[in-house]
């Protein structure tokens, strides 16, 4: 439903400028196709400009936005697409808005902001944490002289999903304006939630980020109750994903690998579980986590999920990146008893309606956009 007055969105053309809106930019392109959503419900005109690859014209009918797709020439890596300066300067935007960093779009958002001298909006969605930095670290250090610097100058502000991640940006962009505002979740189920069987699922990338062989270790040292699965849900560069099934391979048979699944796939598999894991070194702020409080699952996650409220409230077990902790984290949360797993539910179903919720966001992100274009300070 449309927003009125000051938390409306009316007469605004944001542009959501990403590397991928398909389901190879994983998290990020949900958060893109999501913030599009919340674009146009707050009365906004909202478009996607992404490079093109594999899945764009199979993904394109679930994505309720106009889509723009550039072609990419040379290494997919780098994502240099000449047309793509040329579709942000035709669109019109009032805002481009970056999602992603370390390619191509970013020297094309900031040459975008230079020729129309209009307010240019960068979230780097996790790519600026150390972990992430110290990989590929020559690549990332010709994208710094190259362009990323450049783009990051160019911008009216940088964007952190939490505050963790406003400090990684302080230390490599300097002193620009950063606002933080979270990704906002899907809206909480309002159906009571029963108990589930034992199962944990693992939703996202298959990267090495995502530390799924640890995972794996861990299953097979934890103490588990009978009739315990781990259901792991993926998908991922050819390289990863073939890296990942030569240690499956050797899983226990309560692991099962599922491949990729996507809407109403996605969602059962997300009402079935009791637990969702992510034992990841590195995210921004994981979709899959807050998909997962909403509807009802608790979690078991690391520090790296940026994600202090789940522990806070009680909807989350911390766990660290070593095969030994995430174990015994998976036996405590599938040895609680009933009413116990209910209270982490109900926090997890609390956090979704509240903090992250599609309204309490969209209001933060209207400020946002509003201000940047009337050239207000942050």
């Amino acid at each position: 439903m449309k927003a009125d007055g000051e938390v409306s969105l009316d007469g605004l053309h944001v542009v959501l400028l990403t590397a991928s809106a398909s389901r190879l930019g994983g998290g990020v392109a949900t958060a893109v196709v999501g913030q599009a959503q919340m674009i146009r419900s707050m009365g906004g005109q909202a478009t996607i400009v992404a490079l093109e690859d594999a899945f764009s014209e199979e993904d394109r009918a679930a994505i309720e936005a106009p889509l723009v797709t550039a072609p990419v020439k040379g290494p997919a890596q780098i994502g240099y697409a000449p047309d793509l300066l040329d579709l942000l300067l035709r669109s019109d935007a009032d805002i481009v808005h970056l999602n992603g960093i370390w390619m191509y779009p970013s020297h094309a958002g900031a040459q975008w902001a230079k020729r129309t001298g209009r307010p240019y909006l960068v979230s780097p969605h996790g790519m600026l944490d150390p972990w992430i930095v110290a990989r590929g670290r020559w690549k990332k250090a010709l994208a710094r002289l190259g362009y990323e610097r450049n783009s990051w100058s160019r911008a009216a502000a940088l964007h952190a999903l939490t505050r963790d991640e406003g400090r990684d940006i302080g230390r490599e962009a300097g002193d620009r304006p950063i606002l933080t505002i979270p990704n906002a979740g899907p809206p909480a189920t309002s159906e009571a939630v029963a108990a589930r069987d034992p199962l944990v699922i693992y939703l996202g990338r298959i990267h090495p980020k995502k530390n799924l062989d640890a995972l794996i270790d861990a299953w097979e040292q934890a103490e588990l109750p009978p009739g315990a699965e781990l259901a792991i849900a993926g998908w991922g560069e050819p390289g990863d994903v073939s890296a990942f099934e030569e240690r499956f391979a050797s899983a226990p048979k309560s692991v099962s690998f599922l491949g990729p699944v996507h809407g109403e796939q996605k969602q059962r598999l997300l009402q079935r579980a009791r637990f969702m894991v992510l034992a990841s070194h590195s995210e921004g702020l994981p979709m899959a986590i807050l998909e997962s409080w909403a509807t009802g699952a608790p979690t078991i996650m690391t520090d790296a999920c940026h994600l202090s409220e789940g522990f806070e409230a009680g909807a989350a077990i911390r766990c660290e990146t070593d095969a030994g902790s995430i174990a015994r984290a998976l036996g405590q949360a599938l040895a609680l008893a009933p009413a116990e797993w209910q209270e982490m539910s109900s926090a997890a179903l609390s956090l979704a309606r509240e903090r992250f919720s599609p309204g309490a966001v969209a209001r933060e992100w209207v400020a946002a956009y509003r201000g940047l274009v009337a050239g207000v300070a942050l």
